[in-house]
């Protein structure tokens, strides 16, 4: 038998695709709409205490210091995309760095069966916490409940030697949101069917931090979805996390995805003890599993449902007739709602298996039980608990390896924190050279302990907002730029009564006063003080106007995200001539991409043109970043017409009220 060499090697993934576009200039103060923090004090009554801890420790409150990322549309073109490719003579694994080192495809050789959903398309969506989110294969989510800022964003890539001597793909960047270093390494050893994944989350702080990890696998829905447990914890979009038995809920067995109407999510309880892992087969009993040592103790099954909104949701995601997609999960916690602890200068690793499992079929698809253990079986036969334990040491040993080769590079954001407090993270180097424009003034501050004011007009950079940041910012020159950032960071720290005073004082001596009315205005709307954010964000709009030196991209997305604010404020303001005064000043191209047609719609029915509502739907548009579990197509159009939702605008995640 001939033993092919697990290679390493990049190449390019041709798709049809919608870039992520331009990022929102405007701060995010507030959190983008997650509706899996909706559980109120009854729904943790009689949690396991560990499981009611975590669920209260650090939530996120915004997606600062990231930018949100909502400027891409719905037209896709074919596309170059740089891929790695990791193979060996049993299994081809494609990644996608420039998409959070998203695995895009895992291709069995001997079969030519794909184990993942492989989405033929890369189209955008907003179901990251900073926004633009494509869905299938696997994804790293690392930060906070929901899916990575890093969805849509670069990470860094190279050759690293494998523990066997061969070669390994290791991704890593700084996750933003805890400030976190991480890593992931994909190993497949030779002639192996098991594509072995080493995960490393390291807090080089002198302080605990807040760690959330969920390894995000889409599987085609057609499985039936099996765990080690006899009970999940459920999560409806109607709220609330309860205790279930599985597989059947409500009479239903909630094992095939397909069988529900409604999403919801099923994170199992794995007995304590038992061997973590997840799988999920089809018909004929062929299909994908996923273990784990142990430290991953979650596993969740996330599905669609047969309902309208459901359908229409993996329509938005992918193409109409490429089938749909499950996903099934492993992350560190019970559920993704919590947070787990680590403490500081401390560190979570663990490591992750990745391959195709058979089993006969009448044994996966009969009871519960019996289904279980035979999945349990053919996986001992096919990689021992003990196999995945000792590939776990074996690559811990080699964790710390430089890198080789560089395939890709991240953000340089690493790189910024590195040199600021001189950390020494062996195997993940975040060198000088990734430093670019976005890090100068940021590197300035900390060299001369002020924010340099810019050279020229333009929309203000990112904030920084952790507190080490934050106390050079207390400390720089008050300029009205430096105000403006500190008043983000201490907003971002829960100190909204001294970030509003910042801000007011930048506001006084600011050249440019647009960027500092809009955070007073959303600080206003925050508050419920309707009226005075209205007139806020009419100044700063007025004002952006004024300044505005071109119609570049960057000046373009500010604009347009400014109205698109102020619009909404001024509305709930009842000031509809104003807003439609904001509307006017948009150009052609913002003013026909989808979002914008329906706060045309809005602003129709705010005047009481019921007839020009139907029309602008009648005409057709998509809002391309449309939030998860966002009903307001089908609300405006129920208010409007009285009629039912038209199903190209039912994006409904739950069953109607009454």
């Amino acid at each position: 038998m001939v033993i092919v060499k697990t290679t390493v090697r990049r190449d390019v993934l041709t798709l049809p695709a919608a870039a992520p576009g331009p990022e929102n200039p405007l701060p995010p103060l507030l959190p983008l709409r997650n509706v899996h923090t909706t559980l109120d004090a009854r729904d943790k009554e009689g949690l396991p205490r560990d499981m009611a801890r975590q669920l209260g420790y650090e939530p996120l409150g915004d997606p600062l210091p990231t930018r949100v990322l909502d400027g891409y549309g719905r037209e896709r073109t074919e596309t170059g995309l740089d891929v790695i490719v990791v193979e060996n003579a049993r299994l081809r694994a494609t990644v996608l760095p420039g998409y959070g080192g998203r695995v895009h495809s895992l291709l069995h050789k001997p079969t030519g069966r794909e184990l993942l959903y492989r989405n033929p398309v890369s189209q955008p969506a907003a179901f990251a916490l900073n926004g633009a989110w494509t869905s299938g294969g696997i994804e790293w989510n690392i930060g906070a409940t929901g899916h990575t800022t890093l969805s849509c964003a670069p990470v860094h890539a190279a050759r690293v030697t494998a523990p066997d001597g061969g070669e390994m793909l290791r991704l890593w960047e700084w996750e933003r949101l805890r400030d976190l270093p991480f890593q992931v390494d994909l190993w497949l050893p030779e002639d192996s069917d098991f594509l072995h994944v080493g995960v490393r989350v390291r807090n080089p702080h002198e302080r605990p931090a807040p760690v959330y990890w969920w390894s995000n696998i889409a599987v085609p829905e057609e499985r039936r979805v099996l765990a080690p447990a006899d009970e999940a914890w459920r999560f409806a979009y109607t709220g609330g996390l309860r205790k279930v038995a599985v597989p059947e809920f409500e009479g239903v067995d909630r094992s095939y995805p397909v069988r529900s109407e409604y999403p919801a999510d099923y994170f199992y309880d794995v007995p304590e003890g038992a061997r973590r892992w997840i799988a999920a087969l089809d018909d004929e009993g062929n299909g994908l599993v996923q273990t784990s040592t142990d430290l991953p103790r979650g596993r969740k099954l996330f599905l669609w449902g047969t309902g309208t909104g459901g359908r229409r949701w993996q329509e938005w995601l992918t193409e109409p007739g490429t089938g749909g997609y499950a996903e099934i999960q492993s992350g560190l916690a019970r559920t993704q709602l919590e947070h787990v602890r680590l403490d500081a200068e401390a560190e979570f690793s663990w490591l992750e298996s990745y391959g195709p499992l058979s089993a006969p079929a009448d044994r996966v698809h009969g009871d519960w039980a019996g289904a279980r253990e035979e999945v349990a079986a053919r996986l001992a036969d096919a990689l021992p608990r003990e196999a995945v334990d000792a590939a776990y040491e074996a690559w811990l040993a080699a964790a710390d390896t430089e890198p080789g080769e560089v395939l890709a590079t991240g953000s340089g954001w690493g790189a910024l924190e590195v040199l600021r407090a001189e950390y020494k993270l062996p195997g993940t180097p975040f060198p000088e050279s990734t430093l670019g424009p976005e890090q100068a003034p940021w590197l300035e501050l900390l060299h001369t302990g002020a924010v340099p004011e810019p050279r020229k007009v333009t929309p203000p950079g990112p904030t920084l907002v952790a507190p080490h940041w934050r106390d050079m910012l207390e400390t720089a020159p008050a300029r009205p730029l430096a105000e403006y950032h500190l008043g983000i960071a201490q907003w971002h720290a829960g100190d909204r009564a001294q970030a509003v005073r910042s801000w007011e004082r930048g506001l006084e001596l600011a050249p440019s006063r647009w960027p500092l009315l809009r955070c007073l205005a959303v600080a206003d709307r925050s508050e419920g003080n309707t009226e005075r954010a209205a007139d806020r964000y009419a100044e700063a709009f007025e004002d952006l106007c004024q300044e505005r030196r071109d119609d570049g991209p960057v000046w373009t997305a500010a604009t347009a995200a400014l109205a698109r604010e102020a619009i909404t404020a001024l509305l709930a303001a009842e000031r509809t001539e104003v807003a439609r005064a904001v509307w006017s000043r948009l150009g052609e191209t913002s003013r026909a991409e989808g979002r914008f047609r329906l706060l045309e719609a809005q602003l129709r029915y705010a005047e009481g043109d019921m007839a020009g509502v139907r029309a602008v739907f009648d005409a057709g548009f998509e809002v391309a970043d449309l939030r998860e579990g966002a009903e307001t197509l089908g609300e405006l159009w129920s208010a409007a017409t009285g009629e039912e939702v038209p199903a190209r605008y039912d994006f409904r995640m739950r069953p109607e009220e009454g």
